[in-house]
């Protein structure tokens, strides 16, 4: 329905008729909305235009205007295009009063592109611009005795800013140094109010992540030695802002840096590959984020969450060029690592420089000790290393290991020297495929996903966390070795056993080494059988026939109990985000299904929800009786777009769509695998069809198990044959039948 002006000193006129929303109509937007204006007795119709009612106040378009919904309450308002030319002009009025109202309207106003295209093409962005480099000096004399409105003013300004950007209407690589060098003022100062320091680290974030060249240019404004007091505060908020700001500059540096200057001015663009850890080291960037964030009295929230994880992703993919770089067999100080692994190994006291006898003698000697320490070619164990991945990392992790851990070091190799050949360890074989091994599991080299929240507190407890998560798991390869009694043929199945036990202590999530140490101690060799056991029991123990005929009888009532549960958890509703190209400015929305299944309720929220959220503060309404299909990845049409975020394999696999109506759907982006399968069964299942998601194989497994050995209690300890046994012959006479009569 519409809502008009009426003019006070005139008879009210007849209603205007009510607004079509059906989707197919063919009236243009103009027609209906000269109609309103017609019947409110308003000329001038193209001055006017429809507007959610709603607190988003989003105006309808020909493009947007299938998106409105039977029962949507629309107003008639000012144009666009008449709105932003009056808030150009009030922005700039001389009443400071006023200026911040006109800045507020235009901060709230902006979230809508409609309005935004209109603004923009009036040279707003470039007024915003000029009014945060030149205003603080304008004002300066009023901010001592009107602080908190001019305070207000700025933040409002950024707000507006923040939104037009996001609409990505306009390119970033047209702002000039001076306003690059105020918003980083702002970062830079001690004291600054929270929502403008906000939305300037929110900008600087996006000048980075969108530019190559302004990325050059806030690297020299931004050093991480400014950025470190936020991180100190107790803000959570601008500690996410401040950690996306570091990844951002992490991510967008190039792979060639110049030389570190004097330590005053060092910032990432100066630093090379090497250094750049080695910086975020000086500043203790790790164990101020240990103590302020990760072990802070509070609960990190899933933004926070991600940041974090995006910050563990970039540190080991520092490691990557190590990973991929051959070990050259004629580099004299790369084939010094090696013979210090040989003497610290079985020469401790002496140099092998220093040795005594013949040249032969020597390097007989030395391959007897390459044998010992495992390497594959004993007379030029520098060809081990040329294969990559894992390439140098895996030297790099066998000298720190020996270094650091000298004594675990000396035992491993010692205590395998002695074994019989077929019972040896290598220990040079096992910390290539080991770094390996753990390069895959922490995806080292791999971009960050733009929506993965793991990350592992025990890798920010240590400066060289992936060193020393490599000396605990080699030590544990030896200790499973033994445990398995292996032998050379039996490599593949350690290292199998291994990456098992790394991945299941994973799991637990350890806030520190010596935690995770602990967790792989309970899960020996011996364990890990059990648990493969259990596991194989639980697939295996019931392929009888008997069995099986007893599954396929009881499956359609744990598929119902399935259904059932799956379609309460859509009543209780999920919050989902809407992604776009700047993370952390997206907004939220919830949709729940109704108790009776009829009706999902959907609308947007301010913020992430505690809770769930109550139908009647949902101002969308989609029936299920009008859903024409269910799409999922490729096939949704939010991902068809073009754009690097829609690209991302881990969002496609997150991704549904409801297909309503003609030409009509709602976009959907899970925030886990989780809520993407409850989401996509309870779908389906209100439309009739199957549960195929591999959450529901899964749990018909799991309850089918449980609900098998339940019933098969009172045959515990009886052997169930495969087939019915044999029907007896007849007998050779009746006379043991009865007449009871």
């Amino acid at each position: 329905m519409v809502s008009g002006r009426q003019s006070s000193d005139r008879r009210e006129p007849s209603p205007p008729p009510p607004l079509s929303c059906d989707p197919g109509q063919k009236k243009p937007l103009s027609a209906i909305i000269k109609e309103v204006c017609d019947g409110w007795s308003l000329a001038n119709h193209e001055c006017f235009a429809l507007q959610h009612a709603d607190s988003s106040n989003f105006y309808i378009t020909e493009k947007n205007r299938n998106e409105i919904k039977n029962g949507t309450i629309l107003r008639l308002t000012t144009s666009p295009a008449q709105n932003a030319q009056q808030l150009h002009e009030r922005i700039q009025s001389s009443s400071m009063d006023a200026k911040l109202e006109a800045l507020k309207d235009l901060a709230s106003l902006s979230r809508d592109v409609t309005f935004a295209q209109e603004f923009i093409n009036l040279d707003g962005i470039c007024l915003l611009t000029q009014m945060v480099e030149s205003g603080t000096e304008r004002y300066q004399k009023l901010q001592k005795i009107m602080k908190p409105c001019f305070g207000d003013m700025l933040s409002f300004t950024l707000t507006a800013f923040v939104e037009l950007m996001d609409h990505g209407i306009v390119s970033w690589d047209t702002f000039s140094v001076a306003f690059i060098k105020k918003i980083a003022s702002f970062v830079n100062k001690s004291a600054m109010d929270i929502s403008i320091l906000q939305r300037s680290l929110a900008i600087l974030e996006s000048m980075v992540l969108n530019s190559h060249d302004l990325y050059q240019k806030v690297a020299q404004e931004i050093t991480i030695g400014q950025l470190i007091p936020h991180l100190q505060g107790t803000d959570q908020e601008i500690q996410t802002y401040t950690i996306a700001v570091i990844n951002a500059l992490f991510l967008k540096a190039p792979d060639e840096r110049r030389q570190v200057g004097v330590e005053s001015s060092v910032d990432i663009l100066d630093c090379p590959l090497t250094e750049m850890a080695n910086i975020l080291a000086q500043k203790q960037l790790r164990s101020i984020i240990l103590t302020h964030v990760i072990r802070a009295q509070r609960a990190i929230n899933n933004e926070m969450a991600h940041q974090l994880y995006v910050l563990q992703v970039l540190t080991f993919n520092l490691l990557e060029d190590r990973m991929m770089t051959k070990m050259d067999p004629q580099d004299q100080a790369q084939r010094d690592i090696i013979f210090e692994l040989r003497r610290i190994a079985f020469d401790a006291e002496s140099e092998p420089n220093n040795s005594s006898g013949s040249m032969e003698k020597r390097k007989s000697m030395y391959t007897r000790d390459y044998k010992k320490l495992g390497f594959i070619n004993h007379v030029n164990p520098a060809m081990d290393f040329t294969q990559t991945p894992p390439g140098m990392l895996a030297l790099d992790n066998m000298l720190y290991f020996a270094k650091h851990h000298q004594d675990a070091y000396i035992r491993i190799v010692l205590e395998n020297s002695s074994r019989e050949d077929k019972h040896e360890c290598p220990f040079g074989r096992s910390s290539i495929e080991l770094t390996k091994m753990l390069c895959e599991i922490l995806k080292v080299g791999e971009l960050p996903s733009e929506t993965c929240n793991d990350f592992h507190p025990m890798f920010f407890t240590h400066d060289r966390s992936f060193e020393e998560f490599f000396c605990i798991c080699i030590q544990l390869l030896n200790k499973t070795w033994k445990e398995m009694r292996a032998t050379s043929e039996d490599f593949n199945k350690v290292m199998q056993v291994v990456k098992e036990q790394v991945m299941r202590a994973l799991t637990t999530k350890p806030s520190s080494l010596d935690q995770f140490k602990s967790k792989l101690q309970n899960l020996s060799y011996t364990e890990i059988l059990k648990i493969r056991q259990s596991e194989r029991m639980n697939q295996e123990d019931f392929q009888s026939r008997p069995i099986l005929e007893l599954k396929e009888k009881i499956q359609p009532e744990i598929l119902e109990l399935i259904k059932q549960q799956r379609l309460n958890r859509l009543v209780e509703g999920t919050c989902f985000r809407k992604l776009n190209c700047r993370r952390r400015q997206d907004k939220f929305w919830y949709c729940r299904l109704s108790p009776n299944h009829k009706v999902l309720h959907y609308g947007d929220l301010e913020e992430s929800p505690q809770g769930e959220v109550p139908h009647d503060s949902l101002q969308d309404k989609l029936p299920v009786a009008d859903i024409k299909a269910v799409v999922t990845g490729k096939d949704c049409p939010h991902m068809k777009e073009k754009g690097a975020l829609k690209q991302n394999k881990e969002v496609l696999e997150l991704a549904f769509s409801i297909l309503y109506d003609s030409n009509c759907q709602l976009n959907f982006i899970a925030p886990d695998k989780h809520e993407y399968c409850i989401w996509t069964d309870g779908l389906n299942a209100l439309l009739g069809k199957d549960m195929m998601s591999e959450l529901t194989r899964n749990d018909l497994d799991t309850l089918l198990s449980m609900e098998i050995k339940l019933r098969l209690l009172d045959l515990e300890n009886i052997q169930i044959p495969d087939a019915p046994p044999p029907i007896p012959k007849e007998p050779s006479n009746y006379d043991f039948v009865y007449d009871c009569n």
